[in-house]
């Protein structure tokens, strides 16, 4: 990743920090974007070199993307790699699902997913050969209760990555989705303080290869966005510590 700069979204915690600090390991120069900017100067203070950049953003303000971006093009070149991590779970049973909430969660997750690819393939924001990777979850593929949207949001990544990624292979874009299961993130643990200790053992007997850290997503992503995923487009790399294949 020398000499390369990458966008991650949601890069104040999760999977998104985590993804940050690795990049910089392997040389890439990161714009870490989010909405929390004393929680990015954290992550960058965690990372190796000086050069990135932290971006205050709300990406609830869809329309505004593709400006953004390519104002971020502007100022500090076309750009190799954009990581899409931010989002939001929620446990909404459908009993107590309202219109209101199931656009929200759509909004956050998958509306600014479309908004950001659309701003990276504008002209002189992205870099021939340059990739996308959508953070999706295993969520899309197998079905749990009171999570209807929250799946559906990330189902509907996979969708559109897939055209998308036929859409852009012409204009050298390569676009992926990371199917993550239950990963030891604060958003995780949230999630965690509202279940019984039975249910959580639950979770725990779901991933044969226990429960993952955020550097396992992490190195995936680092895969995809390297010349080692060159050949890799319109694709869900599954990372869950087995939780699909039982």
């Amino acid at each position: 990743m020398q000499g390369r700069t990458v966008l991650v979204t949601g890069a104040s915690s999760g999977i998104g920090r985590e993804t940050a600090i690795l990049l910089s390991e392997l040389g890439a120069t990161v714009i870490l974007a989010g909405r929390d900017v004393p929680r990015l100067e954290e992550t960058r203070a965690r990372m190796q070199g000086s050069v990135h950049r932290v971006e205050s953003f709300d990406l609830t303000t869809a329309a505004a993307i593709p400006g953004w971006i390519k104002q971020i093009a502007a100022e500090t070149g076309p750009i190799h790699g954009l990581v899409h991590s931010a989002g939001m779970h929620q446990a909404i049973p459908l009993r107590i699902l309202t219109a209101s909430k199931a656009e929200e969660l759509m909004s956050i997750n998958f509306t600014s997913a479309v908004m950001l690819v659309k701003g990276f393939r504008q002209k002189g924001c992205a870099v021939p050969g340059s990739s996308i990777v959508l953070l999706s979850s295993v969520a899309a593929l197998a079905g749990q209760p009171a999570i209807s949207i929250y799946s559906a949001s990330k189902a509907a990544l996979i969708g559109f990555g897939r055209a998308a990624a036929m859409e852009l292979a012409g204009e050298g874009i390569r676009v992926n989705c990371i199917a993550p299961g239950y990963v030891a993130t604060e958003m995780a643990e949230g999630l965690r303080e509202k279940l019984t200790p039975e249910q959580f053992e639950s979770i725990q007997r779901m991933h044969p290869l226990g429960i993952g850290r955020p550097r396992d997503v992490a190195h995936a992503i680092a895969f995809l966005l390297a010349d080692t995923g060159r050949w890799i487009t319109g694709t869900t790399l599954v990372v869950d510590g087995g939780y699909t294949a039982q």
